[in-house]
């Protein structure tokens, strides 16, 4: 028996019922992978060797990664996924870039799924696959969430008498009040996030179960929800505890905000807890502690904690691909119990529930029980559509109105309703 026959033998069994010549023909090119940088490393050098591995023994495929920063990457997926025959296999795409338009470039993997499974679907947090849901199809399934968490600067917050972080947001906004000061440098804020664009003040509103965009496309901004974040946004930045130059600030300047010392809380995502307790990077290593967003005292009863939003990356299919049997014995690799856990040890989201109890996985990630519970409830921050990006500046001009006085949050919140009413997909 030669090595092809060898290989073709264990692909078989790898990938189930494939026709022998057409596995034959899948072995004379690597499979091509479109990602991000992050995908690749997570994935080839996580701790215990190259997560792939077992896919390319199994298979005789390599894996060639062609890797993008992400909107490079998400424009030549779009171009090769548009072709009448494309030179891609799997592509890594994030939930807000699969529209209802984008979506049709890519096999619906439902048939794939109930055919030949992945290992334990049910593990799968169902928010994050739901996620890659576009017109009743699945389209990609998740591999890489980032979601949000409350960081905190234990050493200031004992330096103001508190002693334990807020356990709702009205007690937030109390703690970020109390922790707003200056002592001969620089003046620290209580609160700091990047920018009032709707994926940061959503955070704030799902504190009391609110949406700027709800699934099924109403736009319920002028809602109680988002209303009481805009407030509170407002009542901070007029006490000085929410910084003067907010509408300026991005996510490297709250990484620095919270390294130097400049803000006692910041609400993003939970993975910066390692860049802020970096010794090589601040002065608070050991000090900045992450727990989940915390929900209204208004809605205790209903959550434990605030469903804040998740963002993540999954894999997908081109329809164009060529060798689509393939592709599906890539991802059902990529997304097994084993490869899943490794890849959570280099730093990837975990999107399995299971990865949450394993003790390495604990041991290395202080904040993974309040991860897992943020994970259990949290949702997409908007749905995606094809005006999602149109709305969302709008959001960003009517929030930072409402925040500096120019307007009052109830007025902003109305105009923005009636803005974003048009961009809306129709029933």
């Amino acid at each position: 028996m030669t090595a092809i026959d060898r290989r073709a033998l264990l692909a078989l069994s790898a990938l189930g019922t494939l026709a022998a010549p057409r596995l034959a023909r899948a072995q004379a090119a690597p499979l091509a992978v479109l990602s991000h940088r992050v995908h690749q490393t997570v994935a080839t050098a996580a701790p215990g060797g190259d997560v792939t591995a077992p896919f390319s023994r199994a298979s005789g495929a390599a894996v060639q990664w062609t890797t993008f920063d992400i909107g490079p990457l998400w424009d030549r997926l779009q171009r090769e996924a548009s072709l009448s025959e494309g030179n891609v296999d799997v592509g890594f795409v994030l939930n807000t870039q699969v529209t209802p338009r984008a979506a049709a470039l890519f096999e619906p993997l439902d048939a794939w799924m109930a055919r030949d499974p992945i290992e334990a679907p049910e593990d799968l947090f169902p928010g994050l696959v739901q996620g890659f849901r576009v017109g009743g199809a699945q389209v990609a399934l998740p591999v890489r969430h980032s979601s949000s968490g409350l960081h905190y600067n234990a050493e200031i917050l004992e330096k103001r008498g508190i002693t334990e972080p807020p356990r709702t947001i009205e007690a937030l906004e109390e703690v970020a009040l109390r922790c707003s000061y200056r002592e001969g440098g620089p003046p620290v804020v209580g609160l700091v996030i990047p920018g009032v664009a709707y994926a940061n003040v959503i955070d704030i509103a799902r504190a009391w179960n609110g949406d700027f965009i709800t699934p099924d496309f109403r736009c319920v901004a002028a809602e109680p929800p988002m209303l009481n974040a805009i407030r509170l946004l407002r009542r901070l930045f007029e006490a000085n505890a929410f910084p003067r130059t907010f509408s300026a600030i991005g996510t490297e300047d709250v990484n620095t905000w919270m390294q130097t010392g400049r803000a006692a809380m910041a609400l993003t995502g939970m993975s910066r807890n390692r860049l802020y307790n970096d010794p090589s990077k601040g002065r608070f290593a050991g000090r900045i502690m992450t727990a989940a967003v915390p929900v209204s005292e208004t809605l205790r009863g209903q959550f434990e904690v605030a469903p804040a939003k998740v963002e993540f990356w999954g894999m997908a299919i081109p329809r164009n691909a060529r060798r689509k049997d393939l592709s599906w014995a890539f991802i059902k690799a990529m997304l097994t119990r084993q490869a899943t856990l490794a890849m959570a040890l280099g730093g990837n989201g975990p999107v399995r529930n299971s990865t949450y109890e394993d003790p390495q996985l604990k041991a290395t990630i202080p904040y993974a029980e309040e991860e897992r519970r943020v994970l259990r409830v949290a949702r997409v921050p908007l749905p995606a559509f094809d005006e999602a990006a149109r709305a969302g500046d709008l959001f960003k001009e009517e929030a930072e109105a409402a925040v500096l006085g120019m307007k009052t949050p109830e007025a902003a919140m109305r105009s923005l309703t009636e803005r974003v009413a048009p961009l809306l997909p129709r029933p």
